[in-house]
This record gives C-alpha cells, sequence and structure tokens, in this order.
C-alpha cells in the first residue's frame, strides 16, 4: 500500500533524556549493569499485509520513537565520554522510504531523541557483547517475548566464549519492569496535557454519536462516528476495541460493535476513547436511542451516577486504590436494594448486600484501572514487598498525586425470573478518566454530558 512521505514530529526530547537518566540512576544504586528494551514487532495480519504498527510502551516511554525494529540500550557503567544510552534503529533506505515513507535513521534519530549515540539495528549483536561483557548485571523484561529471551542467549553465549581472554558475563538478571512501572505509574505535566487532549477528542466523538443517533441505526455505525472523529481531530487510533452495545448487548462487558439494530425504547452503551500521540482516553456512556429515559431506565442510571460520584468524591491522594470502589459499591448496593432487584427479604441493609457480594450478579468488575499510555496501564495495584494482612494479601497501593486511573462503575441486570420485569436486559456504565490530586482529582473527559437531563438535552438539540 503506498503511502506518502512524512516529515516527523517535533518531539520533547528532554523528557526523554530524563527517564532514560532516571532509569540509569536506579540501575546504579543497584549495582550497575546494561539495560535493553525492544519496541515492539511488526505482526502479519495476512500474506504479505501486516497489522497497523504500534510501537511497545515502555518502548517508547523512554524513546519517544515510533518506528519498528529498534531498541533502546543504557548502560549504567559507562565511563567518562563514553554513550550511556544507546539506540539501535534502521538505516536510512531511499528505496524502502518510496514504499514506507520517512525513516530517521541512526544519525538523525540521534540528535531527534536525544540519545547518547545510535547504531543500526544490523549492529546488534555485534555490539551486545561487548557492552554485555564484565557487565555486572543484565536488565530486561526477560520472559515477556521468546525471540528476546533466545536473543539475550546467543549474546551472553557470545561473552561466555572470551572466557579465556578474562571476559565475563553478566552474573545476575534483573526484570526492569517494575522500575519503569513505578515510574509510568506518574504522569508529568507533559503526559498530562496529551491525556487532556485525547480526552477532549474522545469526548467529541462521543458528543457526535449522541447527535446522530436515532432508533433503527445499527451499532456499527455509531461506531463509524466515532471512528471519524478519532481521526479527523488528528488521534492516530483507538485507543481499543470500541464497544457499541443495544438494548441487551450493554450486558456483556466486552461487546463488540456489531450490527444489532438500535430500537426505540431502549439503551445504547458506548465505551471508546482514542489514541493519541500514545496515550489512551476511556469514556463510557450510556444513552437512551430515542433521546428519553424510561422510568426504569433512569432510576437506574440515576443510581450508577451517584455512585460515580461517590467514587469520585473518594478519589484524592492518600487514600487506598480501592476506596473509590468501596465508595461506588455502597451506593450500588442501596440502589439495588432499593429497586427490588435484589430482595429485601434475604438482605436486610445494603452492608449486607456488600458483605456477601450479592451485589456481583449485576456489578462484576472494578471501579477502575490504571490508564496512560495503554488504556489498562500498568503499575501494581497493592504495595509490593508490604506486609500482608491476615487473609495473606497485600495492602491497597496508595493513590498519589499525578497519578491516572478511570471511574467506572456500573449495573448489568439481564433477565431473570427474580428480577423486577421493568428492568430487564438493561446494562448502564459511566467512566472518566481522572487525575489525581492532593486534595481530589481532576475529571478529564467530562467534556460530554453525564447528567441524565443533560444527555437528553443534547439528542434533543442535535
Amino acid at each position: 500500500m503506498n503511502q506518502p512521505t512524512e516529515t516527523p514530529l517535533a518531539v520533547p526530547v528532554a523528557v526523554y533524556r530524563e527517564r532514560r537518566e532516571r532509569v540509569l540512576a536506579a540501575m546504579r544504586a543497584a549495582g550497575g549493569g546494561v539495560a535493553v528494551v525492544p519496541t515492539a514487532p511488526e505482526v502479519l495480519r495476512n500474506r504479505d499485509t501486516d497489522y497497523p504498527y504500534r510501537h511497545d510502551s515502555y518502548f517508547y516511554y523512554l524513546s519517544g520513537f515510533t518506528e519498528p525494529q529498534a531498541f533502546v540500550v543504557l548502560d549504567a557503567d559507562a565511563g567518562a565520554g563514553e554513550p550511556a544510552s544507546i539506540l539501535f534503529c534502521r538505516t536510512k533506505n531511499a528505496e524502502r522510504e518510496i514504499w514506507e515513507g520517512f525513516h530517521f535513521g541512526p544519525e538523525a534519530a540521534r540528535e531527534a531523541f536525544g540519545f547518547d549515540a545510535a547504531f543500526p539495528i544490523d549492529n546488534l549483536d555485534t555490539e551486545m557483547p561487548r557492552l554485555l561483557a564484565n557487565a555486572p548485571a543484565l536488565h530486561y523484561g526477560f520472559g515477556r517475548s521468546i525471540e528476546l529471551d533466545e536473543q539475550v542467549r546467543r549474546w551472553l553465549d557470545a561473552v561466555r566464549a572470551q572466557s579465556r581472554s578474562g571476559v565475563v558475563p553478566p552474573t545476575s538478571l534483573v526484570d526492569i519492569t517494575p522500575t519503569l512501572d513505578d515510574m509510568r505509574l506518574f504522569k508529568d505535566a507533559h503526559e498530562h496535557a496529551v491525556m487532556r487532549r485525547a480526552a477532549q477528542i474522545s469526548a467529541e466523538a462521543h458528543r457526535r454519536a449522541m447527535a446522530v443517533c436515532r432508533p433503527g441505526m445499527r451499532e456499527h455505525e455509531l461506531e463509524a462516528e466515532l471512528l471519524y472523529t478519532f481521526r479527523r481531530r488528528g488521534a492516530q487510533a483507538p485507543a481499543y476495541g470500541s464497544i457499541v452495545a443495544a438494548g441487551a448487548n450493554a450486558c456483556v462487558l466486552h461487546y463488540p460493535a456489531g450490527n444489532a439494530a438500535l430500537r426505540d425504547g431502549e439503551l445504547v452503551l458506548i465505551d471508546a476513547a482514542c489514541e493519541l500521540d500514545g496515550y489512551a482516553a476511556d469514556i463510557t456512556r450510556t444513552f437512551p436511542a430515542n433521546g428519553r429515559f424510561s422510568p426504569a431506565q433512569r432510576e437506574l442510571y440515576d443510581i450508577v451516577h451517584a455512585a460515580q460520584q461517590a467514587a469520585i468524591d473518594a478519589t484524592r491522594a492518600g487514600v487506598p486504590f480501592e476506596a473509590p470502589h468501596d465508595a461506588a459499591v455502597r451506593v450500588l448496593a442501596q440502589g439495588l436494594l432499593d429497586t427490588g432487584i435484589i430482595a429485601r427479604e434475604r438482605y436486610s441493609s445494603a452492608d449486607d448486600v456488600v458483605a456477601e457480594r450479592a451485589y456481583t450478579r449485576f456489578y462484576m468488575h472494578r471501579t477502575g484501572h490504571w490508564i496512560g499510555m495503554d488504556v489498562h496501564d500498568c503499575g501494581d495495584y497493592r504495595e509490593r514487598g508490604a506486609a500482608r494482612d491476615a487473609n495473606g494479601a497485600l495492602p491497597w497501593r496508595t493513590l498519589r498525586a499525578a497519578m491516572t486511573l478511570t471511574i467506572e462503575p456500573g449495573l448489568y441486570v439481564r433477565a431473570a425470573e427474580d428480577v423486577p420485569e421493568r428492568y430487564w436486559d438493561i446494562g448502564i456504565r459511566i467512566e472518566d478518566d481522572a487525575i489525581v490530586t492532593e486534595l481530589g482529582c481532576e475529571l478529564i473527559t467530562r467534556d460530554v454530558p453525564v447528567l441524565a437531563d443533560e444527555i437528553e438535552a443534547l439528542m434533543r438539540n442535535a
């Protein structure tokens, strides 16, 4: 497929250089060594056509470089005048650029992305044994890729082959992933700015879907409106497979947009957002296909909205990650009792519903997850290395300022004899993205309405 030649975008070089320096400092504190972080491989879709390429998030976090066939190598033991941060990438190839567009090549990439040195990717197997010779440790994400593990083995064998010359291989392997996870968990100002823009684009797409929605449309038609807005506003791709679920399909948590018709009197659940410059948004809204909530739909919607507001109020620096979930669950449990979806004959209070986890039949996921470069971003949810409780569980991680997470309670009521019929096959989820602050959180996805009255007004005035 022919592609036009593109010029490279401006790169915030200092951002990536500072991240590499932080990793090098952590490696030195742990005794030194060499770190290796590859980007993602290209993947064949069928015959001679690849899937659209997407870089590895860890690699991009340290480099800002989006081309395939590339490695970041960090040498914590580099001496004065020796390169500590090295990029391996494809060489310039005029003929290849006719087909694929612009490629930096090592020299231009070194300058554009602030590396100390850059080499052709074809030199990797020659340079790595030299860099690993006498290094105390090798830092990489072992076990994540069979191909990389095999490549590392060949490098170490090449170093071992020099043993008679007094050269020794690294004596320890260190998983670099936890160090990078902890760094990525706290977003800097550059990341927050990109995420806010991704959220704005995604919110505009949701508003467009609400505005054009009419009974008789198909789920995939609404999906097309979302994808159109993502690309029109400059996002590179959806952040994940868009969920557009009409009627009972909304009770399927990861339902992909299909061919089902939007029927008068039913709800539509859309969970969709874009990826912009390597960062994801994640928004869910639920709205009536005809623009008007029925009394039963409005009743459940207001319960979910109240649960989300309780979770938002509980989201701030200094509280456990679980605090927003606990707050949402208490509201949902009370709502399930008040509506009769959970019978009071069995549970006398919301505390009983929570204690016996009876709500999980209608709310089976957690209220949030980390978000960033990956829509389900990296980072531990529990405190690694902390003392375990009486049940053997680690304590939940404490929220800190600059962390980013979703807040997304829901209710999913399938048709069942023990559930009031007016609530059958109603699935509702409301999801926003939040930046944790010292005193609360900043919601960055509220450019799309969330109150039921506001949703109806948007659809009525479209």
